[in-house]
């Protein structure tokens, strides 16, 4: 299947999009600091511990997803680099 193609800013938004819009009120209470594997043309979604985990339980349901991953409850997935004063 051809997928869509999206430049990175439009790809970050549209994850963004559903992430704020659909899941975050219902996932940030009891998934805070878990990864979350968004596909951003369904919408459908894994929660897990481990980023690797979480994205390949949504490619096992939805092989040709587009994975927006983010941390449930911050800003990014990860941090690269030191924090100031660390």
């Amino acid at each position: 299947m051809r997928r869509p193609a999206y430049t990175k800013e439009e790809f970050a938004r549209r994850g963004d999009e559903i992430y704020e819009r659909n899941l975050r009120s219902m996932v940030e209470p009891v998934h805070r600091g878990k990864f979350i594997a968004i596909d951003i043309e369904t919408g459908a979604y894994e929660i897990d511990e481990d980023d690797y985990t979480a994205t390949e339980r949504l490619l096992a349901r939805y092989p040709d997803s587009q994975i927006w991953l983010t941390r449930v409850g911050y800003r990014y997935a990860h941090r690269i680099g030191r924090r100031a004063g660390a």
